[in-house]
């Protein structure tokens, strides 16, 4: 673009609004793209306008609104979609529940490039419909097309390898929706067996699973007992669980058998604890594709632990790793707020 006098520009093509402020009203008095004719200039001098951008032939320059337009066509979103651009920019918004993935590679990159900025949720980041996602604009009114091509490029690039790669996330934004999973639970512990205490297991995973789209394959209680806690998940899965939840005996000690019992379901073991508290003792593990999570008991008396961390990418399909759950570190220490604000805090960000 380029900056010239009111009264040199006449038939030529702005490339920006002219804001008036007069007599209550505030807004466009001419719109981006209006040609300048002769009796706009007294208008343009009135509102304190001495000097105009217009386009110039051939610069090979894009508006902040055209950016942000292909800004936003460079990275569908599958659930969910685009507004604007306003002000210069586009927001992503979410049309579904689930779990909100960024590219955090790609997206270093492609904010890298110069002008473009694009601000997103964390990754991994539970939503619900309307849930803002992303921000996509350019800092300047205009930039260099070379800028734009390249973060396209960067983007076809990254959608070509993960569509080849079978990953969850393919280029660089994805939202994932929720898929039905049928629970089997194995509660464990003598006390709770022999009914010498109440169990309070129960209702709080109940109460987790109302959040997602569930089933229940089976409850069952069983005593410290290795066969019974073993033969109790393979009913489960007989009966067509596809996500087994253990509880109880977690810790460390010698009598705890629900780790021992899990390894001996044939279950490959992800991880027994990870860096984040509460909940620092949860124990992923999967059974050919069937996810198992053993669930400490913090998550009886506090409302948010490692276990609510973990169930929006079981639910969303994708299966934990170990780098997700050491990456967890970073974050991983609950503030024990007075009211809790999950996921809208600072806790499990990975």
């Amino acid at each position: 673009m380029k900056k010239i006098r009111v009264e040199d520009a006449v038939g030529m093509t702005l490339c920006h609004d002219i804001t008036a402020m007069r007599d209550g009203f505030k807004g466009p008095a001419f719109r981006r793209g209006h040609v300048i004719r002769e009796k706009d200039i007294e208008e343009m001098l009135d509102i304190g306008k001495k000097y105009v951008f217009i386009w110039e032939e051939n610069a090979g320059e894009l508006h902040e609104e055209d950016c942000a337009l292909r800004l936003a066509a460079m990275a569908p979103v599958e659930g969910a979609h685009y507004e604007g651009p306003s002000e210069g920019k586009v927001l992503l918004i979410a049309d579904r529940r689930g779990m909100f993935r960024v590219n955090r590679e790609l997206l270093r990159e492609i904010n890298s490039i110069g002008d473009i900025t694009i601000s997103t949720l964390p990754d991994h980041y539970p939503v619900e419909p309307g849930a803002r996602l992303a921000s996509m604009r350019i800092v300047p009114l205009v930039t260099k097309e070379e800028q734009i091509l390249q973060a396209e490029e960067l983007c076809r690039r990254s959608s070509e390898n993960g569509a080849e790669s079978g990953e969850g996330i393919r280029g660089l934004l994805s939202l994932l929706p929720y898929r039905k999973k049928k629970i089997g639970v194995i509660i464990t512990g003598s006390e709770v067996y022999s009914g010498r205490i109440r169990d309070k297991f129960e209702p709080v995973v109940r109460a987790k699973m109302q959040q997602y789209p569930s089933e229940f394959a089976g409850i069952t209680i069983c005593d410290d007992d290795l066969d019974m806690i073993v033969n109790a998940a393979e009913e489960h899965l007989k009966n067509g669980a596809d996500f087994l939840i253990f509880t109880g005996g977690m810790s460390v000690d010698p009598d705890d058998l629900t780790p021992t019992a899990i390894r001996q379901l044939g279950a490959d073991i992800i991880s027994h604890g990870v860096p984040a508290q509460p909940g620092n003792m949860i124990l992923a593990a999967y059974l050919g594709d069937i996810p198992i999570l053993g669930v400490p008991g913090a998550a009886i008396s506090l409302p948010t632990t490692i276990f609510d961390v973990l169930l929006p990418q079981i639910f969303a399909g994708e299966r934990i790793t170990k780098e997700n759950l050491i990456s967890l570190g970073d974050g991983g220490l609950c503030q024990m707020c007075k009211q809790c604000h999950w996921p809208n805090c600072t806790f499990g960000r990975y």
